[in-house]
């Protein structure tokens, strides 16, 4: 952000703030009575704005000094930061600037910021805001995130305009949805093991919600979800490894699953991530050989490509999304975690932080408003206590959460997070629990369990009202013990079983 003459109030404040580089600054902006050196082409290519005013050929354009009014300087401030790769966490005053600036200038980047940074301390007022100033994208995302919150919002939200409770109202909630481990050669588990299902939180009863593809193997497969949509690559059919090639998209709106084309390097036990219009198929085996390629997919033209490689190989790896970034966790013997960001637009890998601590090989990790939470082993690689370590990126510090948290059958190796709580399942329970900042999480609510053996899948999905209802006999009250007489005559196990 370039230097500004602010009125006497402002300057101080303002001039803690980073700023642009001066030999970029060529356009001076007056707002309010502060004026900012800022770089014109940083403006032409981010703010719409700006860009029609100088493409105009108006005389103000041609102007040494702009005068934008209606707009308050620490909103532009906000604006320019973001603009200069910045993700600044803002407090109430400089949301509302910020959306102000946002709606008026026509500024993508810090709109997508401002979903970025939604959470339960800010989501109504962003909702309000975003309404008031018709920025319709970040009052949509906003409006979505109350939905999955509504219960431990909707005292809070009595406060909205009719208009805007009846909207949040009118959308799906997120549902937590589990696929477990099949394989297309076990023909005798079929319709155990065959299926995808969603969590009735009202009955707390897990419910049948599709039937996985005959070829689909989730076995050692990378699953993820993007847009709304389940993304099953890979997968192996049977104890030799071998890959399975079509890859599977399920969209829960029409109730269809379809195939796509397979990466161009064959792979298993990998990471999937989705990201914009991305699919990222990070590391994993071939061939009992450990890869450090990553490829991705690009949904609007169907195509797979290789991109930057992982600093070194991996199988498995932790990756969580926070604030749209990417983070993956490699592992650097003896006892170091190392945290990883990939920078699309640069196409590289950033080496964010490292854990050392014993046992630290983080088995999962999510996030939580702008919080990495990484699951490891228990002490004396007890896998049936789990320890976690918070890593804050803002501030760039690790806390280490107190106490030791149960992992019975691997249920913590499996969190995902909705809103301000955290999902976990294994076979006997399904727990819920509230993050309570970096703290600690508490348990909030005991579901029923998931019973199903081998590894689970977990994520989020906005199913139709219809959708929801239970297929054929709904409730998954399967016999263990059958499911488990099935599975040793199959003779199919996985490397992938559960602790």
């Amino acid at each position: 952000m370039g230097q500004s003459r602010c009125s006497e109030g402002e300057s101080e404040e303002l001039d803690r703030k980073p700023g642009l580089d001066p030999e970029m600054a060529n356009q001076k902006v007056r707002v309010g009575e502060s004026v900012f050196s800022v770089d014109r082409a940083l403006l032409t290519r981010n703010c719409e704005y700006f860009r029609a005013l100088f493409q105009s050929g108006m005389r103000e354009c041609q102007q040494e000094e702009i005068h934008v009014k209606g707009l308050r300087a620490r909103g532009f401030l906000v604006t320019l930061s973001v603009l200069n790769g910045e993700r600044p966490i803002l407090n109430d005053e400089e949301i509302i600037e910020a959306i102000e600036c946002a709606a008026f200038l026509q500024v993508d980047a810090l709109t997508k910021h401002l979903i970025n940074i939604i959470h339960s301390d800010n989501c109504l007022l962003m909702y309000h805001t975003a309404a008031t100033y018709g920025l319709w994208e970040l009052y949509h995302s906003a409006a979505l995130f109350i939905r999955d919150m509504y219960r431990d919002l909707e005292e809070d939200a009595r406060c909205l305009p009719d208009e805007l409770l009846q909207y949040v109202e009118s959308l799906v909630p997120s549902t937590y949805v589990t696929v477990g481990t099949h394989s297309p050669t076990i023909k005798l588990l079929q319709d155990f093991q065959r299926t995808v299902c969603y969590l009735d939180e009202d009955e707390k009863e897990w419910k049948v919600l599709t039937d996985l593809p005959v070829d689909a193997s989730t076995t050692m497969a990378g699953v993820t979800v993007l847009n709304n949509k389940l993304y099953i690559v890979g997968g192996v059919r049977d104890v030799t490894n071998q890959v399975v090639e079509p890859c599977f998209c399920y969209d829960p709106v029409i109730d269809t699953w379809s195939t796509f084309v397979s990466p161009q390097q064959l792979r298993y036990n990998f990471t999937l991530v989705g990201h914009e219009d991305y699919l990222y198929a990070i590391g994993g085996e071939y061939e009992r050989t450990t890869m450090s390629s990553v490829e991705r997919y690009k949904l609007s033209t169907c195509t797979w490509s290789l991109v930057s490689q992982l600093p070194r190989p991996v199988a498995g790896a932790a990756c969580t999304k926070a604030m749209s970034r990417i983070f993956v966790c490699l592992w650097r013997p003896m006892d170091t975690t190392d945290i990883y960001e990939y920078v699309p637009p640069e196409d590289r890998w950033v080496h964010i932080t490292a854990l050392i601590r014993q046992h630290s090989y983080g088995h999962c990790m999510v996030a939580h408003r702008d919080n990495l939470y990484v699951m490891r082993n228990g002490p004396c690689d007890d896998f049936l206590r789990c320890m976690m370590d918070c890593y804050n990126l803002t501030t760039g510090q690790w806390t280490a959460m107190p106490g030791l948290y149960e992992n019975s059958e691997g249920a913590l190796f499996t969190a995902v997070v909705r809103g301000d709580s955290v999902f976990t399942v294994k076979r006997k329970m399904t727990l819920e629990f509230t993050i309570e900042d970096k703290k600690k999480w508490k348990p909030k609510k005991e579901m029923n369990g998931f019973p199903r053996i081998g590894s689970m899948w977990t994520f989020l999905l906005r199913l139709p009202k219809m959708g929801k209802l239970p297929r054929g006999q709904g409730v998954l009250n399967g016999t263990l013990t059958l499911v488990s007489q099935l599975w040793n005559i199959s003779n199919a196990s996985s490397t992938w079983t559960e602790s």
